[in-house]
């Protein structure tokens, strides 16, 4: 799964660049590995500086299908992190990552000043329950891994079975096997935001 880049057969042969533009990756320990770490390279890859943030110091552990995979360092502590330096983020999922995420104020509200600026959030799997827990899941068109998709409804989203789901600036996938459209969604969107904007957050 590690291997998914934008050069894909499928991608489109004038791929975005995101030079100088900074996106978050909010996770913690029990994060779902490959959701961590092809949207990071994917976003490297066309110049964007991923920046992973987490409530933890040092490294964090990901979790590899079935068990404890490698560890990923953090760049930078949430209590450091400012919503402000980022023109996006990225919410990768897993059971545990999103599960211990959701009932940490600071990261909940880390989600909801993204929202609040308009700044693309992208989720796939699990990382629902963060959508939901921000209380940005009432009325917008989203996915996630099957198995939430009744807390999903539950929070007052219109659940669909998509790879992936665009609801203005929310980007949604079900699973690793999205990651490729996931990824590709992610960085077009920003490219249209930076190029419309001008930021180079």
């Amino acid at each position: 799964m590690d291997d998914i880049t934008l050069s894909d057969p499928d991608t489109p042969p004038n791929k975005p660049k995101l030079r100088n533009v900074r996106v978050a990756i909010l996770a913690t320990n029990g994060f779902e590995q490959s959701e961590l770490t092809v949207p990071k390279k994917a976003l490297e890859e066309v110049g964007a500086t991923a920046v992973v943030v987490s409530p933890e110091s040092g490294e964090i552990r990901g979790w590899d299908h079935t068990d404890w995979g490698d560890s990923t360092p953090v760049n930078t502590g949430l209590d450091d992190a400012d919503p402000g330096d980022y023109a996006a983020l990225v919410l990768p999922g897993g059971q545990i990552n999103p599960d211990l995420l959701r009932v940490d104020e600071d990261a909940v509200a880390f989600v909801r000043a993204f929202a609040d600026a308009g700044k693309p959030i992208a989720a796939i799997c699990h990382a629902g329950w963060l959508l939901a827990e921000a209380g940005l899941a009432k009325g917008r068109r989203l996915t996630s891994y099957h198995s939430i998709r009744t807390d999903m409804e539950n929070a007052g989203a219109d659940w669909v079975d998509e790879e992936v789901v665009v609801d203005g600036d929310l980007i949604t996938s079900r699973k690793p096997d999205d990651l490729g459209a996931f990824c590709r969604t992610l960085i077009d969107t920003v490219a249209d935001r930076v190029g419309a904007s001008g930021t180079t957050v």
